[in-house]
């Protein structure tokens, strides 16, 4: 981030072959104290973006279980992910 307090680091990416949406799959480490698993490059009609880990909840649908607060967080996250993916 511009100012330095957020150290985000891809410490792990699988792409995927074949023709899905999802192109990958990575995990993001934080601050070198946590991982998050399961960030996916998705393919959407804008474009390259980096979807969240998420759960399928008791009634078929899918719940985020990572919801970055601020927006210049969840655009670092993009960037940082992004570049590692090659987009």
């Amino acid at each position: 981030m511009a100012n330095g307090g957020l150290k985000l680091e891809v410490s792990r990416l699988h792409k995927l072959d074949g023709t899905g949406a999802t192109k990958a799959f990575c995990d993001l480490s934080v601050l070198d104290s946590i991982v998050i698993k399961g960030l996916r490059v998705v393919e959407g009609e804008k474009g390259l973006f980096v979807g969240m880990p998420s759960e399928e909840g008791k009634d078929g649908k899918w719940y985020a279980t990572i919801i970055p607060l601020k927006r210049e967080v969840k655009n670092e996250i993009e960037r940082v992910v992004l570049e590692a993916y090659g987009g």
